[in-house]
């Protein structure tokens, strides 16, 4: 049975009325308490984290908002109208907090740290690569490598951003205070320098392979190894595999989500294995040993005699080993047992032998059902 929703109110903690300021601020306390790199240990972490993304994207959202007070969570439902879905979690908390990803400023001053660098501020950014991996690959773990367009230190400069020889120099447009102040009227407005960007210093003569930046864009390859038992949705996290910081800060990390293809064989539901073996019906009558299939090979499965259309046997331990290697599903095959499509004459003039020296004795469920139901046959 699915999990009901909880009311996107009470999961960010405040009232059916509360202003967009409330909304954000309620966000902002729970999205760095619930955090998934900042719970590595608890399994619902990333769960909750989720629960508050879904709940900001809802409520601070005007048209949603409205259509969410109105019809509750049936609104999102498929064909309900609304027509937009929900944005990617870790998506609105970069929006929310700013920045270009997982490190740096917002880790550093949430969670401990003393606050953000200039350096820091301007980290790379963190990408996102979708991968399709086989069921097989899944289920055993692979090693990958996969090839991304993104900005990386740049060879001429080795990062620093400047031609060989020249130095930097304190920016004269703001002091070396990486920001300037502007009056309007009675208030006073602080904006980051212009010219160097909150960096406090800028480069006498620029590399001109990346013109000061200290990266350029270019392919680059990555290995990932996949571990066995991985799951659809699942997150990997390659560090320092993001686009590279700005003249030299630190890169940013790479995120890769685990897509799995459907088999033609399986189906999976959690570490188990589900598939359908079709019989005949004179195997299902007589018992015999049949070949089932697994990931790793061939099985044989011993059916008893009288084996009925639909039942199920399980092959224990041949499902997929669990992603924190403690346990191994099973494997479900359900048998359909097949009637003969095509019958000669003389195929034919068996079966209705073998028909009537069945009689009813050997069809107790037709024999039952037809007992309940005769009084429709009236």
């Amino acid at each position: 049975m699915p999990t009901k929703k909880r009311d996107y109110y009470e999961v960010l903690g405040v009232g059916s009325n509360a202003s967009e300021e409330e909304v954000k601020r309620a966000y902002r306390k729970l999205a760095v308490k619930f955090h998934p790199d900042k719970n590595p240990d608890d399994p619902h972490a990333e769960e909750k984290f989720k629960e508050l993304g879904e709940a900001y994207d809802v409520l601070m959202d005007p048209d949603k908002r409205a259509a969410y007070d109105r019809f509750g969570h049936a609104a999102f439902a498929q064909g309900a109208g609304v027509g937009r879905g929900f944005h990617d979690p870790f998506e609105i908390f970069r929006e929310v907090f700013g920045g270009g990803g997982f490190g740096g400023g917002i880790f550093e001053t949430f969670f401990g740290g003393t606050g953000a660098r200039s350096e820091d501020r301007q980290r790379g950014s963190d990408l996102r690569y979708d991968m399709q991996i086989e069921l097989e690959e899944a289920a055993f773990g692979v090693e990958k490598e996969i090839e991304i367009e993104k900005l990386d230190t740049c060879a001429k400069c080795h990062g620093s951003g400047s031609e060989q020889g020249s130095r930097t120099i304190r920016c004269p447009t703001c002091d070396g205070r990486g920001q300037v102040i502007s009056s309007r009227g009675f208030f006073h407005v602080s904006q980051t320098c212009p010219r160097c960007h909150g960096a406090s210093e800028i480069i006498e003569k620029p590399c001109p392979k990346c013109h000061g930046e200290g990266r350029v864009e270019k392919p680059s390859r990555v290995k990932l190894k996949i571990p066995a038992g991985i799951r659809e949705g699942a997150r990997l996290r390659s560090s320092h595999n993001g686009e590279a910081g700005v003249r030299g800060a630190p890169p940013g990390d790479l995120y890769v989500v685990i897509h799995i293809k459907e088999h033609k064989i399986f189906q999976r539901e959690g570490d188990n294995l589900y598939c359908e073996v079709p019989i005949p019906f004179t195997t299902a009558a007589l018992g015999s040993e049949v070949p089932v299939p697994t990931l790793e090979g061939k099985a044989h499965l011993k059916l008893p005699a009288g084996t009925q259309s639909g039942q199920v046997f399980r092959l224990r331990g041949k499902g997929i080993i669990n992603v924190n290697g403690r346990d191994r599903g099973d494997l479900l095959a359900r048998l359909i047992v097949e009637v003969p499509s095509h019958l000669n004459a003389e195929q034919r003039r068996k079966l209705e032998e073998f028909a009537a020296l069945c009689g009813e004795e050997n069809t107790p469920l037709r024999k039952s059902f037809f007992e309940r139901a005769k009084e429709f046959f009236r």
